[in-house]
């Protein structure tokens, strides 16, 4: 497993010097660089987990370099700037930048080690944060006292002991990216990144950006792999991988290494990978939709989670779990279930499992009036969700196909408003649908709309 990497730039020998080894002893991996040409390539090589920067250098200095990293998608970690002649100019320029901290030379340990522990706190709780608001707060324990979820929950913990590659397999909504969590929080990677990615909403042919990053003019964007470093990649819904991509990934798993799009230099990343499905994939390999060797790659220990119709013994507690969430979290009213209502909910099939469950708490607790959840309540809510449940299409869209070709039609029935709305007018659909003009012209000749038709 990584340990949190950081990148030491600065001029000074001693000083280098002095400071990897006040670091290494505190259990941190280091790298260093002399000047600022090495500090690009050493950026180029392995994305750090912060960087500590000094500011007078011979070929260019901290200010200039910290400006050139936080242009485009901003700086790819925490910087805390060095310096024994900064002012307070410096200093405020620095922050602007983007700096997290500003220490002054001769450095304190005491006061170093400390910066660098809260800045690396504080980049966690961002990336947190950043996955929160993707998604609902997730549940690190799953919740259920069944025997069969206890027993699951047992063998997550035997599981995370162990570095192997897991594939979590089981229906939409049973709880797939829970166990994911719970695996990853259980582990000896759980100080490190988290990086969850929807494969089936990554477009196609853009896979290679989005896993292995690019180089161009000097910049460098971090895919997937290189932000997962040290911890645990979640690849949900691996399935839907087109097999152009399945083999980059495969070749990414097999040697180890992969090169960035743009760039020479091959790149290497410590990783744990869950992978998830709601498909059989030995017969998804069988039926040659996708790669035997990737199969295998990813299905060293199978895990397999059962619906929630399995263990309906859980689902009582479960609703009180999404009570007092809703409550804590979304400042909903507290009310409470009634037995009969609680019943009705624990003999009800959950087609769509736990989601299906904690969608229809959320809607009673905004719906409802009184203290009391009632039976006639939860009937009514479930009635509105079997009604939304029986639309299988959508305008020119049908919901009976895979959900690659029903992500190409919508595409392509959204472009065609679009273009419609516009008259034609690319230049004008492209402010709105928040696409450049070329990137879009290739989109819609990739949908097949013709634009000399619309005009």
């Amino acid at each position: 497993m990584s340990l949190p990497f950081i990148l030491v730039v600065d001029d000074e020998p001693d000083i280098r010097d002095s400071v990897k080894d006040i670091l290494e002893d505190e259990g941190y991996g280091v790298s260093l660089a002399e000047n600022g040409e090495a500090a690009r390539v050493a950026l180029r090589e392995r994305r750090p987990d912060l960087i500590l920067l000094d500011i007078w250098m011979p070929d260019i200095d901290g200010i200039s370099l910290l400006k050139e990293w936080s242009e485009g998608e901003g700086l790819p970690c925490p910087v805390i700037i060095m310096s024994g002649h900064g002012t307070v100019e410096t200093a405020v320029e620095a922050t602007r930048l983007g700096a997290y901290d500003f220490l002054e030379k001769p450095l304190s340990l005491a006061k170093l080690l400390l910066t660098v522990e809260r800045a690396l706190e504080t980049e966690s709780l961002v990336l947190e944060n950043v996955g929160l608001r993707r998604h609902f707060r997730p549940v690190m324990e799953p919740v259920g006292h069944s025997q069969v979820m206890q027993r699951l929950r047992e063998q997550v913990k035997r599981v995370a002991q162990h570095d192997t590659w897991v594939l979590i397999s089981g229906e939409a909504g049973s709880g797939r990216e829970t166990f994911a969590r719970y695996l990853h929080a259980q582990s000896s990677r759980k100080e490190r990144p988290f990086v969850d990615v929807s494969v089936g909403a990554t477009a196609k042919g853009n896979f290679a950006l989005e896993f292995f990053g690019s180089e161009q003019d000097g910049k460098i964007h971090y895919g997937r792999l290189e932000q997962a470093n040290g911890g645990t990649l979640f690849l949900d819904e691996i399935a839907d991988m087109d097999l152009e991509s399945q083999a980059q990934l495969a070749g990414a798993f097999e040697t180890g290494e992969f090169l960035r799009v743009g760039g020479s230099d091959p790149v290497k990343v410590d990783i744990r990978v869950i992978a998830a499905t709601q498909k059989d994939l030995q017969v998804e390999v069988n039926a040659g939709n996708f790669r035997e060797d990737l199969f295998y790659h990813l299905n060293v220990v199978p895990l397999e989670i059962p619906p929630l119709r399995q263990h309906r013994e859980d689902v009582p507690e479960l609703v009180n779990y999404y009570v007092d969430y809703f409550v804590a979290n979304e400042k909903l009213p507290y009310r409470h279930f009634s037995v009969s209502a609680q019943n009705l909910l624990r003999n009800h099939e959950w087609h769509g499992n736990i989601l299906e469950l904690r969608n229809l708490v959320q809607r009673v607790l905004i719906l409802g009036a009184g203290d009391e959840i009632t039976l006639d309540d939860v009937e009514t809510a479930m009635g509105g969700m079997k009604s939304e449940n029986v639309q299988t299409s959508l305008p020119g869209i049908s919901f009976d196909q895979p959900l690659r070709k029903a992500r190409e039609d919508f595409e392509r029935v959204y472009l065609e408003y679009q273009l419609d709305k516009h008259d034609g007018n690319v230049s004008k659909m492209a402010q709105e649908v928040g696409m450049e003009r070329t990137h879009l012209y290739r989109k819609l000749r990739g949908v097949g709309i013709e634009i000399k038709d619309r005009r």
